[in-house]
């Protein structure tokens, strides 16, 4: 069943695949429906995929394999918030490994084209510092990262 509010992410025909992928990588996530054409159409025949429920660390979300009219950018992300390094290389790794791209300060964008932020927990609160020259040392070594390399950013927050 589908969620009250569901996040729908357009695909050209690989909404089964991402998900997949998604379920694979991330904890907290699944596919949970597949649903597909139960007759012929103008952009496919039946039986291609349609739509596809899944999760995202807990988040419902809905792929559309809608075709090639429009592209994920940088307007929406998913943001998530790692416990440590080797959580932080494990998915910057496996988005990046896996056909995806690197970008600047914890950003990367999945083959799909899809953007992830993978943001550890100890970068968060060091910008969020109350020593604000911490703050900005802090904040200046990660404008230099793509991934991001959490002893570099304590080493920066203590000076």
């Amino acid at each position: 069943m589908i969620s009250k509010n569901t996040i729908c992410l357009w695909y050209d025909g690989t909404a089964l695949e991402a998900a997949t992928f998604y379920a694979e990588t991330f904890p907290g996530s699944a596919v949970s429906a597949v649903h597909r054409a139960p007759g012929d159409y103008p952009a496919g025949k039946q039986g291609d995929v349609l739509t596809v429920e899944f999760t995202v660390l807990g988040l419902p979300c809905l792929g559309l394999n809608g075709g090639p009219a429009f592209k994920h950018n940088e307007a929406f992300s998913f943001q998530v918030a790692t416990d440590d390094q080797a959580e932080t290389d494990r998915l910057w790794n496996a988005i990046v490994g896996n056909g995806g791209q690197e970008s600047a300060c914890g950003w990367c964008k999945d083959k799909w084209g899809l953007s992830w932020q993978i943001t550890p927990r100890a970068l968060t609160a060091a910008v969020a510092s109350p020593d604000r020259a911490a703050a900005k040392r802090a904040f200046d070594a990660m404008m230099g990262m793509r991934k991001i390399d959490i002893a570099a950013i304590e080493a920066a927050l203590k000076g």
